[in-house]
């Protein structure tokens, strides 16, 4: 077993938190989310072409020219396959497609073929997002429920903290960078509080059983005792998770890297929240075998 003395970081750890949850919140607040067409409407383009010359920014240039709003072109599985997204404008037009792809030809060349179109309208973007937005708050309560029954009240309140952080901190990131948040990303977010709830309910329950096992020691050290007792089977399950995570973000195409880059960030950010964030909060609490033999009579 590690002797790794975590409880020696969780103030720093916890201020350091608290700042990148402030730094998430407010780049939430002023920038917001780059929501992509799942989200806010407008049509998405697959393209392939059959000349080298026809590259991505002679493709982008075409699209500029024709007045469709935001444009966004990036390769998509093979060298020539492209997905071109623009935001919805006039498509009351049932020749708008065939028209387009007109005008296109007359810029770029007519070496090229749509092999895809997909147009969302704003009605249907906005009940996606509700209900993504409802997904999320249901497992989160979901889960703070099953913790409240399986443990007691001060551990559910850390893990739910814990689930929080990890989820405001990866849209965070995403806000940062500018990144689209679409239904993958949304399936991602419910993956990391999955994960995160898991990595954090393995330390709980150890934390439970020593709080029965040893009435002397604080919850200071037996959390730190509890941690490192569960170290290995933390690190394995996340290095081999990530190491699928990360074979997939390199080599499973531009539509599965936002996905990807999600989960990579909530498993790293949930390993992290599970040991300096849930943890800590049993100590701020000042949980001790008194409760817990209280709660177990109850």
């Amino acid at each position: 077993m590690t002797k790794i003395k975590f409880n020696k970081y969780y103030k720093n750890f916890n201020i350091v938190s608290f700042c990148l949850i402030g730094v998430s919140l407010i780049l939430l607040t002023i920038k917001g989310l780059n929501y992509g067409i799942d989200f806010k409407g407008g049509t998405l383009i697959e393209i392939r072409t059959t000349n080298d010359s026809i590259n991505i920014s002679k493709i982008r240039d075409g699209f500029n020219n024709l007045n469709l709003g935001d444009v966004s072109v990036k390769n998509f599985g093979k060298e020539n396959d492209y997905i071109v997204k623009f935001e919805k404008k006039n498509l009351n037009n049932p020749n708008f497609i065939s028209d387009l792809k007109l005008k296109l030809s007359s810029s770029i060349g007519d070496e090229f073929d749509f092999r895809r179109v997909e147009n969302v309208g704003p009605k249907v973007s906005a009940e996606l997002l509700k209900s993504g937005i409802i997904a999320i708050a249901l497992s989160l309560t979901a889960m703070l429920i099953y913790i409240w029954i399986r443990f007691e009240w001060q551990f559910s309140l850390g893990a739910i903290v814990a689930l929080f952080h990890d989820v405001f901190i990866t849209l965070g990131f995403f806000s940062l960078f500018s990144l689209e948040i679409n239904l993958s990303i949304i399936a991602a977010v419910l993956t990391i509080v999955g994960y995160s709830m898991n990595d954090t309910v393995v330390i709980f329950d150890r934390v439970r059983e020593n709080l029965k096992k040893y009435s002397d020691i604080k919850i200071f050290d037996l959390t730190n005792l509890s941690i490192n007792e569960t170290l290995s089977r933390t690190l394995i399950t996340s290095v081999t998770t990530l190491l699928a995570l990360l074979s997939i973000y390199l080599f499973g195409g531009e539509i599965l890297k936002g996905f990807s880059l999600a989960m990579i960030l909530g498993v790293i950010i949930g390993t992290y929240s599970s040991i300096f964030i849930a943890n800590p909060i049993l100590v701020y609490l000042n949980v001790s075998q008194r409760t817990i033999i209280k709660e177990d009579k109850i």
